[in-house]
């Protein structure tokens, strides 16, 4: 993939044309977080984009700010509030991730952006992952999400790595749409949001061939 040209002309055109719509709903949506769990309204942090180069992710907060007696900061079940779930489940926490977006740190479509500790857990192959921007969705969201398992996940961020075109991220756009309606795989089995990642965890993605899946 190295359409990076025409790609962030794309996201910048869909980004700044659809402002008129995405702009108030980030107000009101800031609103009431500031009503149900209080300030900070945005959740911040720092996470590897393309090259691996460390940017700040901006997203609506969805957690209560809670500790235990000896002042450990509580579980994500435990800080888990029904209004941050809901966010979450219709996907309107990543909003604020569009101005990520506008300032280039981010495109509209490519593999997520995980933590910055993970980066020196992976394999040469996991890796490849940075090779792109990362995006605000990607192929592995529109097969699965965080139903996957971490393997899984790899094999598809990596198999989109090396087929990425212009209409694979207009395909990937509209499969978004239409997974955000029907509210599917926001949350791995067990789990308020997804288990830590570990080399254990993603080596099936070492050990398959990459692939796509419809």
């Amino acid at each position: 993939m190295r359409h990076f040209g025409l790609k962030r002309a794309f996201d910048l055109s869909v980004t700044v044309g659809l402002a008129p719509i995405w702009a108030p709903m980030i107000a009101g949506i800031a609103i009431l977080v500031r009503v149900k769990l209080g300030s900070p309204i945005f959740f911040t942090q720092r996470r590897p984009g393309f090259n691996g180069n460390i940017f700040e992710l901006i997203k609506f907060r969805t957690m209560r700010i809670a500790c235990d007696a000896r002042g450990l900061q509580l579980s994500d079940e435990k800080r888990m509030t029904e209004f941050g779930s809901w966010l979450r489940s219709t996907s309107l926490d990543e909003l604020p991730e569009l101005i990520n977006v506008l300032r280039g740190e981010m495109s509209l479509v490519g593999p997520r952006p995980l933590l910055v500790e993970y980066m020196e857990r992976y394999s040469a192959f996991q890796a490849r992952r940075h090779e792109v921007p990362p995006g605000i969705t990607g192929w592995c969201q529109v097969n699965g999400r965080n139903s996957l398992l971490w393997g899984e996940k790899f094999v598809l961020d990596i198999w989109y790595v090396e087929h990425g075109s212009l209409w694979l991220d207009i395909k990937i756009l509209m499969k978004t749409f239409m997974q955000v309606i029907v509210r599917k795989g926001i949350t791995a089995y067990g789990h308020s949001t997804m288990p830590e990642f570990s080399p254990m965890l993603g080596r099936v993605a070492d050990d398959r061939r990459t692939k796509g899946t419809d």
